[in-house]
């Protein structure tokens, strides 16, 4: 059965006064796949959709909730797909995309029908899904690491390095609004996304995976001078309002998709916080 959830948005006020339980139930997602099962959640801030489908030995297929009000799930929205699970299909309108590892796939506003497989039943595919509202239809298009913009930042002795792979970003396709990307740490970092930032012109969303058996990721929001921590396991997103910072720290090196939208396509459209001003 899937499931559908609708998240209202908070002002930095509110969440000054949230304890663990309330940040936790506002911004943390849990339970992003399920077997044969699509699971989305709605945040009000910027209307974005965060979820995930695992087909298990049987085609699912994307739901239109009710909560849309459209007639199909692509009539007013782009949706964006990194696989991270086994070989996948992914079908768009009778159109077949195959999806290893690590690929990302952007399906355009107007498409009617989407479908979910797993090429090996015994090595499910698991996809990420992003979605934002669109206002224009744009081609559809499979995104390998092949063809992302790829860039290296940070340094061992920070313990930030990492390589940041764009996948799904107005530098390497057309999209309405719609960015994706995935940033690996190398072995010995664990910081992502230090020093931190924000950005007004648009929220964001995390997805942590690649987080070995028995380790954590520190997720940190919040406005810069006013942090709030939440920890985070193997395979769990999290919601990052416009306002807020969006940074973590594991107790291992992993791998993050980050997904955004907003009115700015423009992935350098950042305000930076000195490391030294947080608090």
């Amino acid at each position: 059965m899937n499931t559908f959830e609708s998240r209202y948005a908070q002002s930095p006020k509110e969440v000054k006064q949230m304890d663990t339980s309330a940040l936790r139930e506002n911004f943390l997602i849990e339970n992003v796949f399920e077997a044969n099962q699509v699971n989305l959640t709605l945040s009000h801030f910027d209307r974005y959709i965060v979820g995930g489908a695992m087909p298990v030995g049987q085609k699912i297929d994307l739901p239109n909730p009710d909560d849309l009000k459209a007639n199909f799930f692509l009539e007013r929205r782009e949706l964006g797909i990194i696989n991270v699970g086994g070989k996948a299909i992914v079908t768009a309108d009778g159109e077949k995309f195959e999806l290893n590892y690590k690929e990302a796939l952007y399906i355009g506003k107007g498409t009617k029908e989407v479908s979910f497989e797993s090429v090996d039943g015994n090595q499910p595919a698991k996809l990420y899904i992003n979605s934002a509202p669109a206002h224009h239809a744009y081609p559809s298009k499979k995104v390998s690491k092949a063809d992302a913009e790829i860039v290296e930042l940070g340094a061992p002795e920070t313990a930030n390095h990492r390589i940041i792979n764009k996948l799904l970003v107005n530098s390497v396709l057309q999209t309405c609004q719609l960015q994706m990307g995935m940033t690996e740490l190398k072995s010995g970092s664990v910081w992502n996304t230090m020093p931190a930032h924000t950005h007004d012109r648009r929220m964001e969303a995390y997805f942590y995976f690649e987080v070995p058996e028995g380790q954590s990721v520190c997720h940190f929001m919040g406005q810069p001078q006013e942090t709030r921590h939440i920890w985070m396991q193997n395979d769990q997103a999290v919601i990052s309002p416009n306002w807020s910072i969006h940074s973590g720290a594991g107790t291992s090196n992993y791998t993050f998709i980050w997904g955004m939208a907003g009115e700015n396509l423009d992935y350098g459209d950042m305000d930076h916080c000195a490391i030294t001003e947080l608090k």
